[in-house]
């Protein structure tokens, strides 16, 4: 069963990092991307990548995002 855990600070980005989270990414109350790993971060944006070439980038002060840990 998964665990769902909001990111908000940079530490949090950095364990979801480190641990290679699934990430769900919501914006407006919508799941606009669920499944990919962060690969990198800043204070504006949040790249995530699901496959090798399916890259997006999310404007952090926009979106939330949630990462989902494996009990």
């Amino acid at each position: 069963m998964a665990h769902v855990r909001r990111l908000m600070t940079d530490q949090d980005f950095d364990e979801a990092i480190e641990r290679q989270a699934r990430i769900r990414v919501f914006k407006d109350d919508h799941i606009i991307d669920s499944g990919g790993i962060i690969i990198r971060f800043d204070a504006g944006t949040v790249v995530i990548q699901s496959s090798v070439s399916d890259i997006t980038y999310h404007p952090r002060a926009a979106c939330e995002f949630f990462s989902m840990k494996e009990r």
